[in-house]
């Protein structure tokens, strides 16, 4: 496994994301996540799993110190009596004393950034989490919330997929020092349907799928990729035995789109050219 560091935080290269995961699902992939290598799994209150990822790991009786462990607080928790309250019942449901990493889930349209950062600040402080992030931020937002912020904020988890021009947020990130994230890594199905990357990954014995998450990764991004099936745990795991040139690379990134983004819900997205 490879790791990316920031601020600290040494985040397993590869993590295992259970959005819209039911609880049958987890009791059976988290299993198979684990013994194929997975260590870093990353869940939100708002996926309504984080009591059945807790069992899943509890039973397989894995040392919570080779865990790395991620959650988010969803937007109708970002109220002074909720969100510190919120994060004690996720560690509840996941069976731990803290998590790895918290983050804000979306900014929303209500509450001011520096104000959510201030409670993440909080929670951090009283042991509830060793490192805090943000998710789906845009540049503005990003550069509020490090400014705010007495800890680092060590990611920004946002969409990140090969047709999809995030270039100037990795700008921003290199030069913060700051971790991406990527989620929807095969874009709603898309990836594994390309023909071009079809192409690449029959270069290679590989499939579509790994040479988008491996496209990722070697980017020096934190890639989620998800399954629901255990047979297919094994080939998101084997990404590291292969290189893409950099041809390869700047063929892949060619494939962005100006309507490439696929995530962006009403009310909870910010404006993501600022």
């Amino acid at each position: 496994m490879q790791y990316v560091k920031a601020h600290g935080a040494n985040i397993p290269a590869l993590g295992f994301g259970v959005f819209r995961m039911s609880d049958a699902e987890m009791e059976a992939v988290i299993p198979a996540a684990l013994e194929t290598g997975f260590r870093h799994f990353d869940t939100a209150q708002i996926y309504r799993n984080e009591a059945a990822l807790g069992r899943a790991l509890a039973r397989a009786g894995v040392r919570r110190d080779d865990l790395f462990l991620t959650t988010k607080v969803w937007v109708d928790n970002y109220s002074a009596d909720r969100f510190a309250a919120s994060v004690d019942a996720s560690l509840d449901k996941l069976g731990v004393d803290q998590v790895d990493l918290l983050l804000a889930h979306w900014p929303g349209n209500t509450v001011p950034v520096a104000q959510q950062i201030d409670w993440l600040n909080e929670v951090q402080a009283a042991g509830q989490t060793r490192f805090i992030g943000v998710s789906n931020y845009n540049r503005a937002q990003l550069r509020e919330a490090i400014a705010a912020s007495r800890a680092p904020i060590v990611t920004n988890q946002i969409e990140m997929h090969p047709y999809l021009d995030q270039s100037a947020m990795i700008a921003l990130a290199a030069d913060t020092g700051t971790a991406l994230t990527a989620y929807y890594g095969m874009a709603d199905g898309a990836v594994p349907r390309d023909a071009l990357i079809g192409e690449i990954a029959a270069k290679h014995g590989k499939t579509a799928a790994q040479v988008g998450l491996r496209w990722l990764v070697q980017q020096g991004f934190v890639a989620l990729s998800k399954t629901a099936k255990p047979a297919r745990v094994a080939e998101n795991f084997d990404i590291f035995d292969f290189t893409l040139s950099d041809d390869e690379m700047k063929a892949i990134a060619g494939l962005a789109r100006p309507d490439g983004r696929i995530v962006s819900p009403e009310g909870l997205a910010p404006d993501w050219a600022a």
